[in-house]
């Protein structure tokens, strides 16, 4: 379940945010993969995975029901997220901030006050087997396939993004999250 602006913020050893630009296709198919991967192999209650948009446009909206019927037929639940803009606080709050694409990276950069601490990164970074792919396509005006690409692309960064938490988590009990 997605935390609230309002709610306190857990406390768990690693906080990762998943951006794109509306936060309705890409970035909170990212989150529900993320936490799904991460559920499967024990880490859920050491990392928080959450997404925004580097653009408001979308605010308190639902996923696209495009994102949501194909994630849920993978059997990722996107349905009770929403979506919300990237806060200025988000820079400290998450250690990570992954960015969709090269433009969502680069707005991120300029955005990133003095004091951010979060480290800002492709999702696809870490993507074992679709490393030539740097990007996650915005699959918004396309056509339905668009939606299942996306969704081989963040479940293969994800199998990398979580193998990478393991093994970082692994070599310390209570990890400041820059090691991961």
């Amino acid at each position: 379940m997605k935390w609230l602006r309002s709610d306190p913020m857990p406390t768990p050893e690693l906080r990762i945010l998943m951006v794109c630009m509306g936060n309705i296709c890409r970035s909170p198919t990212a989150e529900a993969v993320l936490r799904a991967k991460l559920q499967r192999v024990g880490l859920h209650g050491r990392v928080v995975v959450d997404s925004a948009g580097t653009h408001g446009f979308h605010a308190g909206e639902a996923p696209d029901p495009r994102a949501i019927r194909h994630g849920a037929e993978r059997g990722y639940d996107l349905a009770s997220l929403r979506a919300r803009p990237v806060q200025e606080a988000d820079f400290s709050q998450f250690h990570w901030l992954l960015a969709m694409d090269a433009d969502n990276l680069e707005w991120l950069r300029r955005k990133a006050p003095d004091s951010a601490s979060a480290r800002l990164e492709l999702l696809m970074s870490q993507a074992p087997r679709l490393a030539a792919e740097p990007y996650v396509p915005d699959p918004y005006y396309g056509a339905p396939a668009g939606f299942e690409r996306v969704l081989d692309l963040v479940e293969d960064a994800c199998d990398g993004w979580v193998a990478r938490l393991s093994q970082g988590l692994a070599t310390s009990p209570k990890s400041d999250g820059h090691k991961a």
